[in-house]
């Protein structure tokens, strides 16, 4: 089934074949994002105008739309080009009149002839105590009145085209819409109360009542879980796709864990417990394993990583721990040393440094099997090396980090389990359209022993006081991080901003002091101001934004953000986690410029009332939309026309275990429900979804 099914194709023809739109329309119309008809059919009415019949305007709720019937008055013309054209008109209970600019008397006298009785609907406005409709949207003599509909729908609208056409056009689409077999679960369908999806199209562009446009109302509802369920659908094919690549079973004795676990100075959290068991029983199974570890700031994913690369090993395998950046590789290598030594395996790193004598001499233990956990960069793809037995690969930050470069470490272990860390918590809702392709664990309690960070917002107008507070810290031995702002696009600015900064505290606090990283560094400078200052060289590092990802130094415990009303909640959140890693209290300072707008206070107001990483990402999420949360051009995030990521993660979840039931039971989509979907996945065009079927 590799091309489109004919019962679609009027759905995927030109929208010129549709009523009232011709070449021009058309091109116009591509401003709403719709290109066919079947684009149309997803672009619903988002209001409603109320024309159902009343007798008289008295009484009515003016200005507002009022559908009367009338006997036609006097007509009256203006005196000049630029005046009114009036008509007097009489409902049952009184007399308004009727107002046109720049109208031609003679088409009005014959639409509207003295005496005649028409029905009128448009905006009454009350002037000087009379009537006045200007422009009625309708005039219809009375025996065609059914041309009104009692509701009539509002579309969204782009330059040049008008409500009349949307409307004729619609209803000409929906006039095409076939009738197609039923691709819901049928128990899922009555449940909720769920049309057909031809009446479901037809009920969502003629809404009858106001409550038939929220998204709560069955017709709507059906629609937008069509769309998640198509999303789910190509998800789940391409887990099938991973899962159909036999795994390697890594039964575990448990011998190296529990000395780590009996080593600890405290017990895990019970996420942390949990999310262990998910993995050790993921790598158990014969199918590969592609799992994201989320866990915010500080929620110990170190410790649950080490304990999975542990399961490798302890059934004789190897463990690879990927990070984006030398940094990162050389932070985890210092993160893992003391536990391997407590289960006595050998931790070994790889990175782009690592070059001649010393670079053939662990690949060759790597090959041997006497490096059971290697630590790296991205040169660990590199053709050289090579696993005696590669197990288990984790990745961390995930963003960074695309399908592809999943599958060439997984081509490195034919068929290694995957773990994926990431420290950005994403929303539910999220988490599922992202990565509803993988199984998610989650550690959502902190580690006993972190203290919390208190945050404080302060005006920039106060700044020499926090310079001042600064100096009495780094007399105290205590370390500090200055952010500052990405100024707008442009690196010259950002690096004049840091720059400019850095001299300000260096000549207020003293040489030597200070320390500067920023963007525009050549790495090996970078790295070595990053060095000074966790080896405490330098007591504060002023730096634009590229320490948010994971780098450690526990004696850091303020943090100055400068400007942080221009930094998203998620942005904040990761920096704010940067202090607050050692066993002394830490603080937060969100420098921000007044006045704040009302989208600024809300972010810094959360900022200030939670240390919860969720909590936070749904506020962003809320805040800002899907879209923008991740960058939607590269984020892999669907765009959905009807549904609503954030109100109906609830429907999205249902979606998700239909799916994943729906291919279990049917995995190349060969059932009557099964060539269903099939059907909705090219109606949704999940052109990547049908290649894998097509495949498979």
């Amino acid at each position: 089934m590799s091309s489109r099914p004919e019962i679609l194709f009027p759905l995927f023809g030109a929208l010129t074949k549709l009523e009232g739109v011709g070449p021009k329309i058309a091109q116009n119309m591509a401003g709403l994002g719709v290109e066919k008809p079947r684009d149309l059919l997803f672009s619903l009415p988002y209001s409603l105008v109320d024309r159902r019949r009343r007798e008289t305007i008295q009484g009515a709720e003016l200005p507002g739309i009022v559908t009367v019937e009338v006997e036609i008055g006097t007509h009256r013309a203006p005196r000049n080009r630029s005046g009114a054209y009036r008509v007097t008109v009489q409902d049952a209970k009184t007399s308004f009149q009727l107002v046109f600019f720049h109208a031609r008397g003679d088409y009005l006298k014959k639409q509207l002839p003295e005496g005649s009785v028409r029905l009128v609907s448009g905006r009454v406005e009350l002037f000087d105590g009379v009537g006045q409709m200007v422009h009625p949207d309708h005039m219809v003599p009375v025996e065609e009145a059914g041309q009104i509909p009692e509701f009539e729908p509002v579309y969204p609208l782009t330059a040049g085209v008008t409500q009349k056409v949307m409307t004729k056009a619609a209803r000409s689409a929906v006039a095409t819409a076939p009738l197609l077999a039923e691709w819901i679960d049928p128990a899922q369908k009555d449940k909720a109360g769920w049309p057909d999806w031809r009446d479901a199209i037809e009920a969502a562009h003629s809404p009858q009542a106001l409550g038939e446009i929220s998204a709560t109302a069955p017709a709507r509802e059906r629609l937008a879980y069509d769309e998640f369920l198509a999303h789910q659908l190509t998800l789940a094919l391409a887990r099938q796709q991973t899962r159909r690549a036999r795994g390697i079973e890594s039964h575990a004795n448990g011998r190296l864990q529990s000395k780590v676990l009996q080593a600890l100075p405290y017990r895990p959290t019970g996420a942390q417990t949990r999310a262990i068991a998910e993995i050790s029983e993921d790598m158990a199974r014969p199918v590969r394993m592609n799992r994201l570890l989320q866990g915010d700031v500080g929620a110990g994913k170190t410790l649950v990583a080490f304990v999975s690369l542990l399961v490798a090993i302890e059934a004789g395998g190897q463990g690879v721990m990927m990070a984006p950046t030398e940094i990162l590789a050389r932070q985890h290598m210092e993160g893992l040393q003391p536990l391997a030594e407590q289960a006595g395996v050998v931790v070994e790193i790889l990175t782009g440094r690592d070059k001649g004598k010393d670079r053939a001499a662990k690949l060759a233990a790597l090959e041997k099997g006497d490096i059971h956990i290697l630590v790296g960069t991205h040169a660990v793809f590199q053709a050289d090396v090579n696993f005696k037995d590669l197990r288990l690969a984790i990745v961390d930050e995930q963003h960074r980090f695309g399908v592809r470069q999943r599958l060439e470490l997984g081509k490195k272990g034919a068929a290694a389990d995957v773990l994926v860390m990431t420290a950005t918590p994403i929303p539910r809702s999220l988490a599922l359209a992202q990565y509803g392709d993988m199984d998610v664990s989650v550690l959502d309690e902190k580690p006993p022993g972190r203290q919390p960070i208190q945050t404080v917002m302060v005006s920039d107008e106060r700044i020499s006081e926090v310079v001042e507070r600064l100096r009495k810290a780094v007399h105290e031995g205590k370390q500090a991080y200055w952010v500052c702002p990405l100024v707008d696009e442009s690196e010259v600015l950002d690096l004049t901003a840091a720059e400019e900064r850095f001299k300000h505290l260096r000549a207020a606090l003293g040489e030597g002091v200070v320390g500067l990283v920023h963007g525009q560094m050549p790495p090996a400078e970078k790295d070595a101001a990053m060095k000074a200052f966790q080896n405490g060289e330098t007591q504060i590092l002023v730096a634009t934004t590229v320490i948010e990802v994971g780098v450690d130094v526990p004696k850091a415990t303020i943090m100055v953000i400068e400007r942080a009303e221009i930094f998203g909640l998620a942005q904040l959140h990761q920096l704010r986690g940067r202090v607050g890693r050692g066993s002394e209290a830490s603080t937060c300072l969100l420098l921000y410029q007044s006045p704040l707008s009302e989208s600024g206070t809300k972010r810094l107001t959360v900022m200030r009332e939670t240390n919860d990483g969720f909590r936070i990402a749904e506020t962003d999420l809320e805040m800002r939309g899907a879209g923008d949360l991740i960058g939607t051009a590269q984020s892999g995030v669907p765009r959905f026309r009807i549904a609503d990521m954030e109100s109906q993660a609830p429907l999205m979840q249902i979606a998700q275990t239909d799916a994943r039931k729906l291919l279990n039971d049917d995995p190349d989509l060969t059932t009557e429900r099964g060539k269903a979907a099939r059907v909705l996945l090219w109606l949704m065009e999940q052109d990547q979804a049908i290649r894998l079927i097509s495949v498979g």
